[in-house]
């Protein structure tokens, strides 16, 4: 078989439906990757420091010979690591994507060996700092994007689920972000990911929404810029500011009673310092009365308190967006329901 090398939206486009080698070191990968990517170092962080170091300050020659001395011990292990991809994805198509830094020789390497061994091999142009180039353009499209608004409480990620779950054109911002918002998104969910991988993660499902739905508005929640410790990309947020704002309008009660039964049970001292970090903003006298009920365990009142604080700031949020000011469509319901909400949304 011959190796084939291959554009960044070919690869991107097969790396929805075969596994995906990184064979970048582990520091590389672990900093950010294509999504779905698996690592399968060339050289470890000190093998590539060696190697690197030799080449700067000797020659290319005498690198690549210090490299095929580490590339050789490791060649059998990395066949077996092959096929266990393939053996956990589809037994009975032995085609992987292999890619680098910059689709050098890391890549040329263990492309040549595994082809070798009677795998169909694809390579990507330009390694992963091509990907990167790619990640970065497909946030200067104007996507047709349905926004979904409404005051905190409103359950619009659950409502955003149910919208994916009828078939509809879904970005989970959140979920891409690993953060659910405001100061208490992190709260018993793992570590965010690094900005990079933000990026790629989030470039890659609009992507693959795009290949599915072609024809379809994509639905995202209507978020702020930061979420948690990550960035909606400039040029994409001012893009949703400027998109049809559909705002599900629930009553005040209901969104505490939501908000209790969704962040009620949190561990305590944590849900306090999530409160201490938003003190400035929330004034000192709220802030104490707010924390006098938490410890008291009166969460309703607790939640009661902080509503009304977020609730001020997604208002100004609507209104500090650019003129001309997009439409907002008024969604009336009494009620914080995924599926109930999903299809009044739909119905429009």
């Amino acid at each position: 078989m011959a190796i084939q090398k291959i554009s960044v939206e070919h690869f991107v486009t097969l790396s929805l439906s075969y596994p995906v080698i990184d064979v970048r070191s582990e520091a590389e990968f672990s900093h950010a990757h294509i999504p779905s990517a698996n690592n399968l170092p060339l050289f470890n962080n000190d093998e590539r420091a060696v190697v690197g170091t030799i080449y700067k300050q000797q020659s290319r020659e005498l690198a690549i010979k210090k490299g095929l001395e580490y590339f050789g011990p490791k060649m059998k292990d990395m066949v077996v690591f092959a096929e266990d991809l393939i053996a956990k994805t589809d037994p009975s198509n032995k085609t992987l994507l292999i890619h680098c830094w910059r689709g050098g020789m890391r890549s040329a390497g263990i492309a040549w060996l595994l082809d070798l061994y009677g795998f169909k091999v694809y390579t990507l142009v330009g390694g992963y700092k091509a990907f990167r180039n790619w990640v970065l353009a497909q946030f200067l499209n104007e996507e047709k994007f349905r926004v979904l608004g409404g005051f905190t409480g409103s359950g619009k990620t659950i409502v955003l689920s149910a919208l994916k779950e009828k078939g509809a054109a879904v970005v989970d911002l959140e979920g891409i972000a690993g953060h659910k918002g405001s100061a208490f998104g992190n709260i018993g969910l793992p570590k965010q990911p690094s900005q990079e991988m933000f990026e790629n993660k989030l470039a890659v499902s609009i992507f693959q929404v795009k290949k599915e739905k072609p024809t379809e508005e994509i639905w995202l929640e209507d978020e702020s810029q930061r979420i948690g410790s990550v960035n909606i990309p400039q040029p994409m947020w001012e893009h949703i500011r400027s998109c049809r704002v559909l705002f599900l309008d629930i009553p005040f009660p209901q969104r505490v009673n939501y908000l209790v039964d969704t962040y009620g049970k949190l561990n305590k001292f944590e849900l306090g310092e999530a409160i201490k970090r938003i003190q400035k903003r929330l004034g000192g006298l709220e802030t104490k009365i707010a924390l006098a009920f938490l410890e008291q365990e009166n969460i309703h009142d607790c939640f009661s308190i902080l509503l009304k604080y977020y609730d001020k700031q997604y208002s100004k949020g609507l209104e500090s967006r650019p003129s001309p000011k997009p439409e907002v469509i008024n969604i009336q319901t009494g009620i914080v329901d995924d599926k109930i909400n999903a299809a009044l949304l739909l119905k429009l």
